[in-house]
């Protein structure tokens, strides 16, 4: 059992101010995974005065000295991959072959992708005789979700150094050791003391305390829409900014006439990936009223026969999915497609057959599926389906907006047809006959999937803040 019992504040690991130490279970057989203490407000009161210190020097650097520590952070990252890969995977329960690559590669790729928006970012722009400068934010909290915790950790610390920000990290405490790792990546490159600070804990705990300091500038939020409102709330009183990534229920549409055995597996395996747990995953399939039933069938074969097995054996199966919370939530959410209607095709409630430990999900398929029905709407983050038949492009658009959630969109087949789509999609990311994020483009949602963008140099530019000088200044 790991243990990561310490906080990690003004470059030093230090015991709480009253926290409590909680165990995390391990998702494939309900044991114990690691163990971390819950920090309290008086642990981020610490973190803030040490990164308001930090700010006062940090923020002064050269972009050249910002661009030798990114390097430094990328080389001590690449030795602690495996490490990374395993916490993930024994804590979240992702399979180790996909936490050593996509997951644990997700933070070295942001990383890259940090250091060459710095690269190549000018922080000052002439209008005539005056000058727009753009400067760090200030502090900023970064809370982060359990899903892909490298990921959506780097996406903000990444960009966040470049810029020239502090921070104060809590991250989910469903997968807190990958973030300790991190720490300790941040710790041996040599990240000046208060810069990065992590202060382990819950929602209601330090996720409050951090929302509401009145010495934090800048809130990058990355969770549940639920808990998205909640630190928006908490943020007003001191005008901060906030910035948020939160649920989705993307459409993935297959347009009239495109061969289904091109475009289903795509589909299928953006649901399946991760057990079904990204938000940003294609979870309504909708297709052409004279293409459904050949779809649901062939979708549920690829269902079927997708592998459920122990995350830390290599293979391409699925894993559990995180916590028996989320497990009873998706069971509940089948449970309510079967009551409400839709058809089964595959899958449905219970564990899978020889996994009776552990919080594992079959791979479920429903077809049949309108847009009025539960599992229609809610985010159901679990290997689960829908299958939804449409009329025409009219009407594939219509249902395809007819959700609270903007963050992604999907659209397979003719790309001219595409293209006569895509503007009327409301999400902030339309993945047309594509599937894997990119990097260098920006990432958020629409509607109540968010606001602002990561990634890139969009992402750099969230913790900036924008100066007008207006004079002449000497060259």
């Amino acid at each position: 059992m790991k243990s990561y019992t310490q906080h990690y504040i003004n470059g030093q690991w230090v015991d709480s101010k009253g926290g409590r130490k909680i165990q995390v279970i391990n998702p494939a057989n309900a044991g114990v995974a690691s163990e971390i203490v819950l920090g309290t407000a008086a642990d981020v009161d610490d973190a803030v005065v040490a990164a308001r210190r930090a700010f006062e020097t940090f923020s002064q650097t050269s972009k050249e000295e910002r661009i030798a520590l990114l390097q430094r952070i990328i080389a001590e990252y690449e030795k602690r991959v495996p490490d990374i890969a395993e916490a993930i995977s024994v804590e979240m329960g992702c399979p180790i072959s996909v936490a050593k690559t996509a997951q644990a590669g997700s933070g070295l790729g942001h990383l890259g992708h940090a250091l060459k928006a710095l690269l190549d970012y000018e922080f000052d722009e002439k209008i005539g005789d005056n000058t727009v400068v753009r400067e760090p934010i200030g502090v900023v909290a970064l809370i982060t979700p359990w899903n892909w915790p490298m990921n959506q950790i780097v996406a903000k610390v990444g960009p966040a150094l470049a810029a020239g920000c502090t921070m104060i990290l809590k991250p989910s405490e469903e997968a807190p050791t990958s973030a300790a790792i991190f720490a300790e990546v941040l710790e041996a490159a040599g990240v000046p003391a208060g810069v990065f600070n992590l202060v382990q804990g819950d929602g209601p705990g330090v996720g409050t305390a951090l929302s509401q300091h009145p010495d934090i500038d800048m809130i990058s939020f990355t969770g549940s829409t639920r808990a998205g409102i909640q630190v928006a709330k908490n943020a007003a009183d001191t005008v901060k900014r906030v910035a948020q990534e939160l649920g989705g229920k993307s459409p993935n549409i297959i347009l009239e006439g495109t061969p289904l055995d091109v475009a289903l597996p795509g589909g299928a395996g953006g649901v399946l990936l991760n057990s079904g747990q990204s938000c940003v995953a294609p979870t309504r399939m909708l297709v052409h009223k004279s293409q459904h039933d050949e779809a649901a069938e062939k979708v549920g074969a690829i269902f079927a026969a997708k592998a459920v097995g122990e995350p830390l054996t290599e293979g391409d199966h699925i894993g559990p999915v995180v916590n028996e919370a989320q497990w009873n939530k998706i069971q509940g959410l089948i449970q309510k497609g079967i009551d409400e209607g839709a058809t089964l095709v595959t899958g449905g409630l219970g564990r899978p057959e020889g996994l009776e430990q552990g919080f594992y999900v079959k791979p479920t398929v429903f077809a049949n599926v309108t847009p009025d029905m539960t599992i229609a709407r809610e985010e159901i983050f679990g290997p689960v389906l829908v299958v939804m038949p449409y009329n025409d492009e009219e009407d594939a658009v219509r249902i395809a907006n007819d959700t609270p959630y903007g963050l992604g969109a999907y659209v397979a087949g003719d790309p001219a047809k595409a293209k006569k789509i895509v503007g009327r999609l409301r999400a902030g990311a339309v993945f047309v006959n594509a599937g894997g994020l990119v990097m260098d483009m920006p990432f958020g949602g629409y509607k109540q999937s968010g606001n602002g963008r990561e990634f890139g140099k969009f992402g750099l530019e969230e913790f900036l803040e924008i100066k007008s000088v207006i004079g002449a200044l000497p060259a």
